[in-house]
């Protein structure tokens, strides 16, 4: 009988303990919250995939960032920046991205500090669905937004 090649779960990154509070906002031990999508546990919805991208980033997690990014819209890379710091994340509205959906909505605003300075990103996220799991696709750029850029 053939044997199935098993993969490697990594280990929690660095900073963060499994019973610490997840930098998600959820208020659940990290351990219990997004630690199962940085291993490879796919998020059964898409506020849970953008929970665990925002804990991602808190974490510096770039290979996380990365393979939850939709191939089409994908960077190359995503470099964390030494000098910002994420600080909390609040959803404002999730709609669709549930577990029978294609497609959903998750608008946000993730608080962060910059060189000590506080800031704050709102965003309102497309996600779809991609071999079988939720994925970013990108912000949805409204004629505000576009104003700002």
């Amino acid at each position: 009988m053939a044997r199935r090649a098993q993969r490697r779960r990594p280990a929690a990154p660095a900073g963060i303990a499994q019973t610490e509070p997840c930098p998600c906002g959820l208020g659940q031990p990290y351990g219990e919250c997004c630690r199962p999508a940085h291993q490879g546990h796919a998020p059964a919805t898409a506020e849970a995939l953008m929970r665990s991208r925002y804990a991602a980033f808190v974490l510096d997690d770039a290979a996380y960032v990365l393979g939850s990014w939709h191939p089409d819209t994908r960077p190359e890379s995503v470099e964390p920046d030494p000098a910002l710091r994420w600080t909390g994340l609040d959803v404002l509205e999730a709609s669709g991205g549930g577990l029978f959906d294609a497609e959903g909505v998750v608008e946000f605003r993730a608080h962060y500090r910059d060189g000590g300075k506080p800031g704050d990103m709102h965003e309102r996220s497309r996600f779809v669905r991609h071999d079988g799991q939720w994925v970013y696709w990108g912000p949805i750029l409204t004629n505000q937004t576009l104003a700002n850029i």
